[in-house]
């Protein structure tokens, strides 16, 4: 049994996940930059390393949690890297959301030295990387998936192997599409609803049990109208996530009208200063052009 887990990248996400895989009696060695973070992992049970090579050295599984591709090809391929370490038979896990294409060739480089990996990309923002009940989509081969789905059991409620190499990653991006094009659909509702003097608060209750009702809508209006936009999905995070949308959209010819105007959005918001805020923060750009606040009565 696979028991002995690397973790790498304890960030809004990656700590709690880790937290989980503690708590559910896992044998966790992590390593970030955030050395608070890591104490905190200590404190909870787990023991840290110095580099990925040792993370690698010292792991069955190693799961990665980083912000873009750069960083999961520089934690997994580098001089330092896991694979300057990994045994062969280790699987490694990347739950980053990066391209498909990085997630494809690091899956090949690593076969080659005889090590797995799955792309498993997750969904559900901070509070459910906190309750383990995290929306799991994965990439590779169905044999090692099996090897490894309790793990992430401890850490998501629903794991869906989507395909081969890449899958879970592209599935990813096909979630960022519907949760970030929610949200900027919200945000003009709200906004509209704002100008135009009626109580946003109870306009939400009236047509959250109708279609227009979704997981987004009931996670983000409360926020909103309490003007709390500490990041669960930074925009900038999710800028990243929507400029490997369009990557991959134009790659295999699919035009995405709506997702590009999106990222345009999300480009003035970063100028704006807003890149650390949450992606319901998006209603911050609907607000400003139409000069209006939305918030309780």
């Amino acid at each position: 049994m696979l028991k002995k887990i690397g973790f790498i990248g304890l960030g809004i996400m990656g700590r709690p996940m880790a937290m989980n895989l503690v708590s559910k009696g896992y044998e966790v060695i992590v390593t970030d930059l955030n050395k608070e973070a890591v104490q905190a992992l200590k404190e909870a049970g787990a023991t840290s390393a110095e580099s990925a090579k040792e993370i690698g050295e010292n792991s069955d599984v190693i799961i990665t949690m980083l912000p873009a591709s750069q960083h999961v090809q520089q934690v997994v391929l580098g001089e330092n890297g896991v694979l300057s370490g990994a045994k062969k038979g280790a699987v490694i896990i990347d739950m980053s959301s990066i391209s498909p294409v990085v997630s494809k060739e690091i899956a090949s480089i690593a076969e080659q030295q005889g090590v797995d990996m799955l792309d498993a990309p997750v969904s559900g923002g901070e509070p459910k990387a906190k309750d383990g009940t995290l929306a799991i989509m994965v990439g590779g081969k169905e044999e090692v998936f099996e090897q490894v789905k309790d793990i992430l059991a401890a850490m998501g409620s629903e794991i869906t192997l989507v395909g081969g190499s890449g899958s879970g990653t592209t599935a990813k991006l096909a979630n960022q599409v519907i949760v970030n094009l929610n949200i900027a659909a919200m945000s003009e509702a709200l906004v509209l609803a704002a100008k135009s003097g009626i109580d946003v608060e109870k306009m939400y209750e009236a047509i959250r049990g109708g279609l227009a009702g979704s997981a987004v809508l009931d996670a983000k209006v409360p926020l909103i109208l309490d003007r709390n936009f500490v990041a669960g999905g930074r925009i900038d995070i999710n800028l990243k996530d929507m400029a490997n949308v369009m990557e991959t959209a134009h790659s295999v010819g699919v035009p995405l009208p709506l997702s590009s105007q999106l990222l345009e959005i999300f480009h003035a918001l970063k100028v704006d200063g807003k890149e650390a805020d949450d992606h319901g923060g998006i209603v911050q750009y609907y607000e400003k052009l139409a000069n209006v606040t939305v918030g309780r009565a």
